[in-house]
């Protein structure tokens, strides 16, 4: 694929005021997918005093496509990182706070048990953030999805990140009916649901409709999408660079469906400005 278009060249530099959030995190041993996966939003996020932490490690037990965490054997999570990152926290003053994790195929309940807990350590120590849970599908299993529904995030997110065609080639130990499953079980609580999909893998207009409304039939009010950008040479190439006109497009269909939360852009990610 040729270089990328003006439309998606960031420039951005950082402040101390963003330098210091990378200071802290690091001296606290916290990862952040806008670091993990080089998000082209990382210093206007960070500036905002917007994060998305990655919880139980940096090594992801699936091997997607399009993502340049590292796959292999996770350590145990770690006890102490609810607390730690509750703290930091409560000391930057993060208003706005995503907890992300890798996927955990190797524990007993996916994850499900730290994300709760971390969420609910951030709850006693910094009462007005708003706390959004972006979760793995654990394996399929409900009563893990119901473990973080219960610690009270305020927004629970799945992404089905891209059509159904494309599942078995970009995500081969995900499926799509699965993630659907659990948008739906989701849907059935008091707490806002939210998905994302990404655009530039080859799918067609149709496909990218079809996959919208899927994720309208089972409930789903939110929904954010963007442009796939390859992280590095490993990852999957970029097939095509939609337009923002296009993205405005499909902002439109979205209406149509009755979406009542929409942010459609070239560079919007799933959490892009507390989406």
């Amino acid at each position: 694929m040729s270089s990328r278009p003006p439309w998606l060249k960031v420039v951005s530099k950082s402040s101390e005021d963003q330098e210091e959030l990378v200071s802290e995190f690091k001296k606290n041993n916290l990862a952040t997918v806008c670091e993990k996966s080089a998000c082209p939003n990382i210093w206007e996020c960070f500036a905002r005093r917007d994060t998305t932490f990655l919880i139980m490690g940096s090594v992801c037990t699936r091997e997607c496509l399009y993502c340049r965490i590292m796959t292999g054997n996770p350590e145990k999570p770690n006890e102490f990182e609810p607390e730690r990152l509750a703290k930091v926290v409560a000391k930057l003053n993060l208003r706005d706070v995503v907890i992300t994790s890798v996927t955990r195929d190797d524990l007993e309940d996916g994850g499900a048990s730290s994300f709760a807990e971390t969420i609910r350590a951030i709850r006693r120590r910094s009462p007005a953030s708003r706390i959004e849970a972006l979760i793995p599908d654990f394996d399929g299993d409900l009563d893990a999805v119901v473990r973080v529904v219960e610690s009270g995030p305020n927004v629970i997110a799945h992404n089905l990140e891209t059509v159904s065609r494309l599942f078995p080639k970009l995500r081969p130990q995900a499926d799509y009916a699965r993630s659907l499953a659990i948008l739906k079980q989701l849907t059935g609580t008091d707490i806002s649901v939210k998905t994302g999909l990404m655009v530039g893998f080859g799918e067609s207009r149709a496909e990218i409709r079809r996959a919208i409304e899927d994720i309208q039939a089972v409930g789903v009010k939110m929904i954010t999408i963007g442009q796939y950008l390859q992280p590095s040479k490993n990852q999957f190439t970029v097939k095509r660079y939609y337009r923002p006109e296009e993205f405005m497009g499909l902002a439109k269909y979205c209406q149509r469906l009755g979406f009542s939360r929409i942010i459609s852009g070239p560079l919007v990610r799933s959490s892009y400005r507390g989406a």
